[in-house]
């Protein structure tokens, strides 16, 4: 499944238990040995929600929170008839999230409404520096000057803003980025250039799985950081490679992205 280009292998974990997923994160998801995608996802049975989701990058690390990876939960679970309900609670290594089906004429999920929460902009365990804040900041790497703001949506990134992002090696920079030690946890790094319209042109380094078509927290947080910098109001469209994904916040509650879920195909692996 995708959500934006942000795919992922899905697994019912209900019915398919996994013993180790971040083995078969980095197998299944080699795009020339394996399946093929930005990683893997677990749908599980939860005690305090509907259901639970466990994800893990390509290179075999547990992430906290994928946006993306939500909504597509959400299809998931409706499509296949897991619930009946087109209101969903996921737990998540970063919170409860709620979420909200949009159901077309074939009965099946074509988008999705996200609670994301409250976005975060002070961390200490993220952000290494005296308060655990950054806004337009200075973190420098390889002789180089990058001016950005720090939001965690759960898990920590690095928004920066720039006039020209196609000029941008982001393999390169996003890299060097990621690792450095203003964030000890590592960081998800965002490229975003301000288009007319609220619309905010953006490119994702994500931690743990390099260049992605799209990343929905990645989304959150550059449209927060467009907000707390005065470069939009509080709904912003964030372009990524993969698709356009509509985030409001109002600056002090609860954050929400709307975005669509699609599936690729379903099949069989032996393990």
């Amino acid at each position: 499944m995708h959500g934006a280009g942000n795919d992922y292998i899905y697994v019912n974990a209900m019915k398919y238990p996994l013993s180790n997923p971040e083995q078969l994160a980095i197998s299944w998801s080699d795009r020339h040995k394996g399946i093929g995608s930005d990683g893997l996802i677990m749908i599980d049975r939860s005690k305090i929600a509907d259901f639970k989701m466990r994800m893990f990058n390509n290179d075999g690390s547990e992430g906290i929170m994928c946006g993306n990876g939500v909504r597509c939960i959400g299809k998931y679970v409706y499509d296949h008839r897991l619930t009946t309900s087109t209101t969903v609670t996921l737990e998540t290594l970063g919170g409860i999230k709620i979420l909200k089906l949009f159901v077309g004429s074939n009965n099946l999920v074509e988008k999705v409404r996200v609670d994301m929460g409250k976005p975060i902009l002070a961390d200490k365990n993220q952000l290494a520096n005296n308060n655990g804040a950054m806004k337009m900041g200075i973190v420098s790497v390889g002789g180089k000057d990058y001016t950005g703001t720090f939001v965690s949506m759960g898990n920590p990134h690095f928004v920066i803003f720039t006039d020209n992002i196609d000029d941008i090696d982001l393999a390169k920079e996003g890299s060097k980025l990621e690792r450095h030690p203003m964030f000890p946890q590592r960081c998800n790094i965002e490229f975003a250039e301000q288009r007319p319209g609220n619309v905010f042109r953006t490119r994702v380094w994500e931690r743990g799985t390099g260049i992605t078509q799209a990343c929905g927290t990645g989304a959150c947080a550059t449209a927060v950081a467009a907000i707390v910098n005065s470069k939009a109001n509080d709904r912003a469209t964030i372009a990524m490679d993969g698709g356009d994904l509509e985030i409001e916040w109002n600056g002090n509650d609860n954050l929400f992205m709307t975005g669509p879920a699609a599936t690729v195909f379903e099949g069989e692996i032996e393990i």
